[in-house]
């Protein structure tokens, strides 16, 4: 069994030539852990300081790269999937709660990290 780790270009999103196989992987574990850098790298790199996390993720879904995994195998079994867009979603939040200097008086980040 092996997972194939299949990028697609979320700006071209209906054009198939955009997407690329990023590499084959033994585990699900190994390719999991591809598809979330890919999503991360994008964030930390599009994150800036004062960024709402729905403005991150607007820049996500309109300009990152969606990450998928496909399992090839004899097996009927199927791995747990993987969701770039929810996966972005919930990291948007964490990154955007992160900044030190703008925490309120609970502790609660309100923006993201330059």
């Amino acid at each position: 069994m092996s997972y194939h780790v299949l990028v697609d270009d979320t700006f071209c999103s209906t054009d198939q030539s955009h997407r690329y196989t990023k590499g084959e992987y033994e585990t699900y574990g190994e390719a999991l852990a591809v598809c979330r850098e890919i999503v991360d790298r994008f964030l930390r790199h599009e994150c800036a300081t004062g960024m709402p996390a729905s403005a991150a993720y607007f820049r996500y879904m309109m300009f990152g790269k969606e990450p998928s995994i496909v399992e090839y195998s004899e097996s009927p079994d199927t791995s747990p999937g993987f969701s770039a867009w929810d996966y972005a979603r919930a990291r948007c939040e964490e990154l955007c709660s992160r900044n030190p200097e703008k925490n309120d008086q609970h502790g609660v980040v309100t923006t993201c990290p330059a």
